[in-house]
């Protein structure tokens, strides 16, 4: 499963209401249970922004802060009220006390301690304490009460306390903390709504105090919808109320609309377009001509600092003016329409948001920007991968200058190119059907633009129609006589709880895509119990239910080879505790040399027996104590014997990119931190591969799995560096190079690599049974070499 797809569930629906309990998975490792709500929601007062970092290094506030706000139809006399603060375990509270009252929809700005650094103090603050907030993680309450909580480091629905925040790696929290803030971050409440969730409220995004204590709130100047968006990716108005904003509505949401001035202005780099939010569903058709007051915000979408935010406006009082209005017309995307340039983000690198240029004419952010909100239209546009399970399918308009694959995707060949012209489309007003990579859309698709997940996603106001492509499963001939066949293929957090129909698809696809190979390397095989962490890591179970599903598919009895983890050690699902593994057949002249097997934490090694290099251990695991495996699978390394010959295989599944930037975020270039384990990693298997072929130059060597990178990154130069591998997927023609889709981009993501000894006798193919496929069984797709020892 891809480690980026994993990172975005936490804030997968934008505003939807969440159920159930949650974790948060700290960058240090620490899962933190969620805690459910204590109590009611306040119906007036609440927390609406908390900064710690004020007067730290690179801040421009002097001052810590914590703003409140009456959400509430009255005032509210908060005098002998206190505003709290404890560490993130902490079970001593400091205290702020409040006075005065807070008039209906008004905001109460408290002053906290100052810092050496900043050069811009709070203005007017309604409130001022000396308590020094950190800046990373903390606990804020606010209490009906002046004196100090006892209630240790479980506070959120203790008598009085009327509202509480957690931000970062804290003890205690309405449902799931909002993620760690720095010095120059704040949580910030997006509207009014309190759901008893810290992560579903709040967002993180740059400090924006304001403080309007029992005075009401201003009234707002009369404004435009290109003056509220601007020619920037952040609103000029951002923070200020508006009034009298014009506008034809577009699209209805669950929990808003998006309207469209129809007299647009004569720039075209400032949207016509805007998302009002509603909170709950708005009173209002398409077509109704409206004019809306309310607070110019950004959203930043799933939580996340590397999304761009989107304009919009909150707090909305909405008069309609009349019905049936023309709607504005669509402005096409791609070629015969808004050319979108290539080129990600051309000028100096760094926060786009914060960027002193915007030109839409050669800049792919900038060019959808200028359209956010309003509605836009593909023409005739082909999916460039599958429908997700929520409902999204990424597309690419008829025209677009991509590398195609032969089925109709779009292909990633370097960190310069994300495909800019990809759009995701979302089912969030209208149902997305199901659809192949190569399935084309007929017509014209329409609907409003908006920002989510790294990707900027059209909302189709009607189910678009799909015609197939005709693509079919992928299938590979049976290895002849003298050959022998070797395979990897992950098989996505395969547990024994998993539905038969699992086991009995991967075996489908080993037998008769995949043609029975005489080795199978095997990615993401969890425990007997799963996602249970219950310190279960025996998986002997997975491995039966597989093998019997394999038997019963018509293929022969394979044999498997592993070596358990130790406990939560490796990474993935927690309690899953994935591995790589071997599966091998011995009815072909093959036979798998056990020699003293290894186990979880003793690292393989080489010896030299009469010249030739055997294994230690076999099974072994290469450097399983080394760094560069935290939180890592470690590599399998197995010894086998074909016809008497001796062949090395070992198996890899390398760190994820969890936590990398998006390509189409707001940072440019994205930063890819990931790849230092990636690379660190790849120097040990390269090592170890280095000590066999030091004994014997011809050494018969197989490197294969889930790499977690690309044929072109560090980590696969590392591997093959010295000509010791040849990486074979880099073989293939552009169109064939892939092994997963990555929202619309054909990437590689799964290698084989042989040693050179093997290369003159080999034929390869990546054969396409998941990736492309809305109904997969794994998103990994599988690869087969044929060799000739």
């Amino acid at each position: 499963m891809s480690p980026r797809i994993t990172a975005a569930l936490a804030g997968r629906r934008r505003r939807a209401v969440l159920g159930g309990a949650l974790a948060l998975v700290t960058a240090g490792g620490l899962t933190l249970a969620a805690v459910a709500p204590a109590q009611a929601a306040s119906s007036d007062v609440v927390i609406t922004q908390v900064y710690g970092g004020g007067g730290n290094s690179g801040a421009t506030l002097t001052n810590d802060y914590v703003q409140l706000h009456n959400r509430g139809g009255s005032a509210v006399d908060v005098s002998g009220w206190s505003v709290q603060y404890a560490s993130a375990s902490g079970t001593s509270w400091q205290v702020t006390k409040l006075t005065g009252a807070i008039a209906a929809g008004a905001d109460y700005l408290v002053a906290e301690a100052a810092g050496a650094g900043g050069s811009t103090p709070l203005t007017d603050p309604n409130a001022t304490g000396s308590i020094a907030m950190s800046a990373t993680s903390g606990r804020i309450a606010l209490v009906t009460a002046g004196t100090a909580l006892t209630c240790g480091a479980s506070c959120a629905g203790s008598d009085g306390v009327r509202d509480f925040v957690g931000y970062g790696s804290v003890t205690d929290a309405e449902g799931s903390p909002v993620p760690a803030l720095s010095n120059t971050t704040a949580a910030l409440r997006g509207d009014a709504a309190d759901t008893d969730d810290n992560a579903t409220d709040f967002t993180v995004g740059d400090p924006d105090p304001t403080g309007t204590g029992s005075t009401p709130p201003p009234t707002g100047e009369p404004a435009r919808i290109h003056d509220i968006q601007g020619a920037a990716h952040r609103s000029p108005l951002s923070g200020k109320p508006v009034t009298e904003v014009p506008g034809v509505v577009t699209a209805v949401g669950p929990q808003g609309f998006w309207f469209q001035d129809p007299h647009p202005d004569r720039d075209p780099a400032t949207s016509e377009g805007l998302y009002v939010f509603t909170s709950a569903k708005p009173a209002v058709a398409r077509g109704d001509s409206v004019t809306v007051a309310g607070t110019v915000s950004e959203y930043r979408p799933g939580n996340s600092a590397t999304n761009l935010s989107t304009t919009e406006l909150t707090r909305p009082t909405v008069t309609v003016v009349g019905h049936d209005a023309r709607l504005p017309k669509a402005v096409v995307l791609g070629p015969g329409g808004l050319r979108i340039p290539r080129a990600v983000r051309t000028d100096s690198p760094g926060d786009v948001e914060k960027s002193a240029t915007f030109d839409p004419r050669h800049n792919a952010l900038d060019a959808y920007e200028s359209v956010e909100g309003m509605l836009v239209a593909v023409r005739h546009a082909t999916a460039v991968g599958p429908t997700n399970s929520y409902g999204e399918l990424p597309v690419l308009p008829a025209g677009d200058p991509g590398v195609r694959t032969r089925n109709g995707g779009v292909k990633y060949t370097g960190y310069d190119n994300a495909n800019t012209g990809r759009l995701i489309l979302s089912s969030t007003l209208a149902k997305v059907p199901d659809a192949n990579t190569g399935d084309r859309l007929t017509g014209t698709v329409s609907g409003p633009l908006d920002y989510q997940f790294g990707n900027y996603m059209l909302y189709p106001t009607a189910s678009p129609t799909v015609v197939s492509g005709g693509l079919r499963p992928g299938t590979t001939r049976p290895q002849r006589a003298g050959e022998l066949s070797i395979a990897t293929y992950n098989v996505e957090n395969l547990a024994p709880g998993d539905p038969q129909s699992k086991f009995d698809k991967l075996a489908t696809g080993i037998v008769h895509n995949l043609s029975s190979p005489d080795i199978v390397a095997v990615e993401e095989i969890q425990d007997n119990d799963g996602a249970t962490d219950d310190g279960v890591v025996a998986a002997d179970v997975t491995w039966t239910k597989l093998i019997d599903a394999v038997t019963a598919a018509g293929g022969p009895t394979y044999q498997w080879r592993s070596i358990d983890p130790v406990n939560d050690q490796d990474g993935g699902q927690p309690g899953g505790n994935i591995r790589v593994g071997f599966l091998f057949r011995t009815d072909r002249g093959l036979s798998f040399v056990d020699r003293s097997p290894g186990d979880s934490t003793t690292p393989e090694s080489v010896t030299s027996v009469h010249g030739v290099p055997q294994l230690t251990h076999s099974p072994g695991r290469v450097a399983p104590a080394d760094d560069a495996w935290q939180d890592s699978r470690k590599p399998l390394a197995g010894e086998f014997s074909y016809h008497g010959k001796p062949l090395f295989v070992i198996a890899n599944h390398f760190a994820s990119k969890g936590g990398d930037d998006p390509l189409m975020g707001r940072y440019q270039p994205p930063a890819r931190g990931s790849e230092k384990q990636r690379d660190q990693q790849a120097v040990l298997v390269h090592r170890f591969v280095g000590q066999l072929q030091a004994i014997d130059p011809a050494a018969r060597i197989v490197v294969l799995g889930d790499l977690n990178d690309f044929e072109f990154s560090d980590t696969a130069h590392t591997l093959t560096a010295d000509h010791s591998l040849v990486d074979l997927p880099g073989t293939l023609p552009l169109r064939d190079r892939y092994t997963y889709d990555y929202e619309g981009n054909s990437e590689v993501l799964d290698h084989l690599m042989i040693s050179p000894s093997l290369l003159p006798r080999h034929d390869y193919q990546v054969v396409h049974i998941n990736s492309e496929f809305a109904n997969q069984t794994s998103d990994h797709d599988p690869q087969i070499a044929r060799v000739r020892p």
